[in-house]
C-alpha cells in the first residue's frame, strides 16, 4: 500500500470512516504528482510555471476562437473557461455551495461538516461513494422502489449486496419500521442506506414526522453498536409541494447525531438549478467526533477517487454556475417560477387522478414532491408501456414490471389531463 494511503488510514483510524471504507477506499490517496505540484506552482511559481500540461499564452490558456466568441464579450476571462478545474472542484463554488446548504437547511447552521466537493454529476458522487465504501459481501439497503441506476452501482459495479424495505405501509407512510428491521437483521452489524427525496421513481418525500423517525430509528441502530453510513441522494431537493412534508435534507439531522452514523449528503445543481447538461454534482460528508483533520483526509481519498477517473469536472459550468449565483439578476426568480410550475403540474395531476378513483388497474402510489409520480400495475407494466408507445405514442417507464413511471415534470399543465386518461384508457385494452 502506498504509504500516503497508509498516512491517511493512521489519520482515520477508530472513526467510523475507517470502519465504512472498502480495500479501494483504503488503497486510495490524492497523490503529490502533477495536480498537486501544479496547485502548488500556481502559488509560488510568479517567474516561470512550467508544471500544467496546458498551452496558455499571455496568462491565459490558448482557444479556439469560435469557441469563445459564443460568450458575451468580457462575460469570462478564458481561464474560467478552458482551463483545468481545481481538484475538488473551483473553491469559491464549493464554498458558496455549503453557505446555501445551510440556507436550505437550517438545522445545519453551527454544525461541522466537511466542504462540499465537486464531481462530475451527481452518479459520478454516487459511483465515487460505491468505490470508496462498498465491496464484495458489502449489504447496501435500499427501498423496493428506487431508481435502478443503483442496483447497476452498488451490485454490479462494487459487488454489495442489495436488501430492500416496502417503502410504503399499509396506510401510504413512509415504511420506517420496515426500514429498521431489514437493517437490525444484517449479521455483522454493518450497512450502508441510500434514500432519496423526493424519491424517484414515486415522488414521495417523508413528512417532517416521519423524516424525524427515520432518523431516529437510525441513531437507536447506531446506539446498539451498528455501523452505518447513511447516503442521502437528494437530487430533485427543493421540489416540496405540500405543507407537511419534511423540508431538509436527512443529513441535516445525521451529520452530528452519532459517532457510529457517517451521513454522506450526494446532491446536485442538475435539478436544484436546471443546468442538466453541466453535470456538476457535490459529496459532503458529516458525523460526530470528526474532526478538520479527518475530514481533511476523507477528502483527499475523495480527490484519488476523482483524479484516477475523469481527473477533474466540467470547468465552464462550474464558472457559468458560480457566475449566476453569485451576482445572476435572475437566478433566485427563475428558480420559484420553475418550482411554482412544477407544483400547478402537480396539483392539476392530482385532480386528474380524482377522475380514475375505484380503478384498480392502476394505483397511483402517493406521491407529494419532486418530477414523478408513478402507478401500482395490476398487469404488466412493460406490456402496457410498449402500448402506450406503439398505440397513442406516449412515453412512460416501466420498472420491474410492476410499476409505470410517469414524469410529469415534463408534460405541459394544459396536457395533464389528457395524458392521464390515455395511460387509464391504454391498461383496459392491454390487460383486458
Amino acid at each position: 500500500m502506498h504509504v500516503l494511503a497508509k498516512e491517511l488510514n493512521e489519520t482515520l483510524q477508530g472513526t467510523i470512516v475507517d470502519a465504512m471504507l472498502s480495500d479501494v477506499g483504503r488503497r486510495m490517496f490524492f497523490p503529490k504528482g502533477v495536480v498537486a505540484q501544479s496547485a502548488e506552482a500556481g502559488k509560488k511559481a510568479t517567474r516561470f510555471n512550467a508544471t500544467i500540461g496546458m498551452a496558455t499564452s499571455g496568462g491565459q490558456p490558448m482557444y479556439l476562437s469560435d469557441i469563445y466568441h459564443q460568450f458575451t464579450d468580457n462575460a469570462f476571462k478564458p481561464s474560467e473557461l478552458f482551463s483545468y478545474a481545481p481538484g475538488g472542484g473551483d473553491p469559491a463554488l464549493r464554498a458558496l455551495w455549503k453557505e446555501q446548504m445551510i440556507v436550505k437547511n437550517p438545522t445545519l447552521q453551527g454544525k461541522t461538516f466537511s466542504l462540499p466537493a465537486v464531481t462530475s454529476g451527481l452518479t459520478h458522487g454516487l459511483q465515487m461513494m460505491a468505490q470508496l465504501f462498498v465491496q464484495d459481501g458489502d449489504t447496501l439497503v435500499i427501498p423496493n422502489l428506487a431508481w435502478d441506476n443503483y442496483e447497476l452501482i452498488f451490485a454490479h459495479q462494487t459487488g454489495a449486496s442489495i436488501k430492500t424495505f416496502d417503502l410504503y405501509t399499509a396506510e401510504g407512510g413512509f415504511n420506517v419500521d420496515g426500514m429498521r428491521e431489514v437493517l437490525a437483521g444484517i449479521p455483522d452489524k454493518k450497512a450502508r442506506i441510500l434514500l432519496n427525496f423526493p424519491n424517484n421513481p414515486t415522488g414521495y418525500t417523508p413528512t417532517k414526522r416521519e423524516m424525524q423517525a427515520i432518523a431516529e430509528a437510525l441513531i437507536s441502530l447506531a446506539e446498539e453498536g451498528m455501523k452505518l453510513m447513511v447516503l442521502s441522494d437528494d437530487a430533485y431537493f427543493g421540489l416540496f409541494f405540500e405543507d407537511d412534508s419534511a423540508k431538509e435534507s436527512l443529513f441535516s439531522l445525521l451529520c452530528d447525531a452519532h459517532p457510529n452514523i457517517l451521513a454522506v449528503k450526494c446532491d446536485a445543481a442538475t435539478k436544484e438549478d436546471m443546468v442538466w447538461g453541466f453535470r456538476i454534482g457535490f459529496i459532503t460528508y458529516g458525523s460526530k467526533n470528526l474532526s478538520e483533520e479527518h475530514y481533511d483526509a476523507l477528502n483527499k481519498k475523495t480527490l484519488g477517487i476523482i483524479r484516477s477517473t475523469v481527473s477533474n469536472c466540467d470547468r465552464p459550468g462550474q464558472s457559468m454556475l458560480l457566475k449566476a449565483m453569485r451576482s445572476g439578476g435572475h437566478y433566485e426568480s427563475d428558480k420559484l417560477a420553475a418550482k411554482v410550475e412544477m407544483e400547478r403540474r402537480y396539483r392539476t395531476l392530482k385532480e386528474a387522478l380524482k377522475k380514475h378513483e375505484g380503478n384498480d388497474l392502476l394505483k397511483p402510489h402517493p406521491f407529494n414532491s419532486g418530477y414523478f409520480m408513478a402507478f401500482d400495475c395490476k398487469g404488466s407494466a412493460e406490456q402496457l408501456r410498449r402500448h402506450l408507445l406503439d398505440n397513442y405514442q406516449v412515453g412512460c417507464i416501466n420498472i420491474a414490471d410492476v410499476t409505470l413511471r410517469l414524469a410529469y415534470c415534463s408534460v405541459e399543465c394544459d396536457r395533464i389531463a389528457e395524458l392521464v386518461d390515455i395511460v387509464y384508457q391504454a391498461a383496459g385494452e392491454a390487460w383486458n
